[in-house]
């Protein structure tokens, strides 16, 4: 295991029945780990349970918006972030057609294969330190 668990209830949230689903969720929390490293601004990242899910926050700077990996109805499993947050608005500006997308809250996956560390580091880079950035104007 690259990271540890910081407990055995955030263990237990990635224990599915769905192989692949489970497969996904664990690249993913790498990505979100490989990306908080290259981000000294973020400060330490904790992993929590938020509704039940594995959800990633920056306590320490609160560089960032709130994480979410998890399994919604529409796809085996994804990453969600905060919905009223320009997170997803952007990354499909930046990478149109990309991904099949739920509104403005998640990505959806069916395999790990489609995990891509530049496209989703990307939107993970974004939300880490979504509150560093400017407020657009408009």
């Amino acid at each position: 295991m690259k990271y540890p668990f910081p407990s055995a209830k955030i263990e237990d949230a990635f224990d599915l029945g769905d192989t692949e689903a489970r497969q996904g969720l664990l690249a993913l929390r790498d990505l979100i780990f490989d990306t908080a490293m290259e981000l000294p601004q973020a400060g330490q990242i904790e992993e929590a349970l938020r509704w039940g899910q594995p959800a990633y926050l920056t306590p320490e700077t609160k560089s960032g918006s709130t994480i979410r990996l998890g399994v919604p109805k529409g796809a085996r499993f994804g990453l969600f972030v905060h919905c009223q947050s320009r997170l997803i608005p952007e990354f499909l500006t930046t990478f149109p057609a990309w991904d099949r997308v739920e509104g403005t809250r998640a990505i959806l996956f069916d395999h790990a294969s489609e995990i891509e560390s530049l496209r989703h580091g990307w939107l993970i880079k974004r939300a880490l330190t979504y509150h560093l950035r400017p407020a657009a104007k408009g």
